[in-house]
């Protein structure tokens, strides 16, 4: 079980205890995935971004007002939505029942629908602190998705001066320069954005462009296996089809995993039951209180532990690494062949494209770690953290043979 850490807080609320194993995190280790809870925190005037329920009440509410969606589907849709329990099923019903019949999600009045709901949604931000909160770890290498389809996050970061781009998964260029973390500011929707008609999609098929994508589903769930996912706001993230599809059923050994999910405890039997479910799939849950209004100040005080961690810069000193262990790596290097052309990165950043370096150790496990100055020795502890024994085990044996 993790340790624990008291942070001082406002006088009028309690001492909020965090896991260190997650404040101690890096920012640029982290990418949050952001859900309803969110934009009910910031916006909580306009009931759609509330909850699913909510979302689909006000979509059939402005389908009836349209005339876009027959009154008797409008009324068996409400029926469903009163007494049944997966929603998101729901919602993929309508989605299709408001499209055309070919199955395509183009054209269709789900958008109109929603563009009539999330009108002027940027003089509807009431409490920016959850906002502002993620604003602070993005500008220090957060990467960001998102299942909802509004933009409050962009709008905000855009009042800000921030150079925000909202993108889906119907763009691959501009999704594999966000997976490899080349968009500071962007912010995947993996539902699609409700100003785009055409990124709107809840069912996995529609895309299958996207999954049968070698390239774009090795870098998305390379995401999945080395980044930590810090989910927030987000009750059903998790039976959504389609981050299933392209996170949770696509990557083996979850329980070597380590992500985190903030949630509301509304009973104890239920949060306990939902922690020790959800450590099957390498998700460590933590509660943020028993009541919607603790959800803010958590959220601002967790980011700020976070970006309390200093990041290495290039050029200056950066975190300590065990010297025994540099010396078996360096030793290891110097009986390694030179290459002709040694190729060197960029070490202003490591978040960059792989690339073949000099040295690589157990390269089943680690890809592309090298020592080449202080802007890289956050990778190399990295690495040899999670490595750990084995990599010392493999220099020893390799200085053994060496002697011999």
């Amino acid at each position: 079980m993790d340790s624990v850490e008291k942070t001082p807080n406002r006088s009028e609320q309690k001492s909020r205890k965090f896991l260190k194993s997650l404040i101690r995190k890096q920012p640029q280790e982290l990418l949050l995935v952001i859900g309803t809870g969110v934009s009910a925190a910031v916006a909580p005037g306009i009931p759609a971004l509330c909850s699913w329920r909510s979302c689909i009440e006000a979509v059939l509410e402005a389908a009836e007002q349209l005339e876009v969606l027959h009154p008797g589907d409008v009324a068996e849709f409400r029926t469903k939505v009163t007494k049944d329990r997966d929603l998101l099923v729901v919602a993929h019903d309508l989605i299709r029942k408001m499209s055309p019949r070919t199955g395509d999600t183009k054209p269709n009045f789900f958008q109109d629908c929603l563009m009539e709901i999330f009108d002027n949604l940027e003089l509807h931000i009431q409490n920016p602190l959850v906002l502002q909160s993620i604003l602070s770890l993005m500008e220090r290498g957060t990467m960001v998705l998102t299942t909802n389809y509004d933009n409050l996050l962009e709008l905000f970061g855009q009042q800000q001066n921030k150079p925000m781009e909202s993108l889906d998964l119907k763009d691959k260029t501009k999704v594999l320069q966000w997976a490899r973390g080349h968009m500071r500011y962007g912010v995947l929707h993996i539902h699609g954005l409700y100003t785009d008609p055409c990124g709107l999609v809840l069912d996995p098929s529609g895309y299958k462009d996207v999954t049968q994508d070698a390239e774009v589903m090795e870098a998305l769930q390379n995401l999945y296996r080395t980044k930590s996912f810090l989910f927030v706001g987000c009750g059903e993230t998790l039976r959504d089809q389609i981050f299933q599809a392209l996170f949770l059923y696509s990557v083996p050994n979850k329980v070597d995993l380590e992500h985190y999910m903030v949630v509301l405890k509304e009973s104890e039997d239920h949060f306990f039951k939902q922690q020790a479910d959800m450590l099957l799939h390498g998700i460590k849950v933590v509660s943020y209180g028993d009541c919607f209004d603790d959800f803010p100040g958590y959220v601002q005080d967790l980011a700020t532990q976070i970006c309390k961690q200093r990041s290495p810069v290039p050029g200056g000193p950066g975190p300590h690494v065990n010297p025994r262990e540099l010396g078996l790596l360096e030793r290891a290097a110097e009986r390694l062949p030179c290459p002709a052309e040694a190729p060197f990165p960029d070490l202003g950043s490591c978040q960059g494209p792989e690339r073949s370096l000099g040295l690589v150790i157990n390269a089943d496990q680690v890809d592309s770690t090298t020592l080449l100055g202080n802007a890289c020795q956050d990778c190399a502890k990295r690495k040899l953290e999670e490595n750990g024994i084995e990599v010392a085990k493999k220099l020893r044996q390799s200085e053994d043979a060496g002697g011999s």
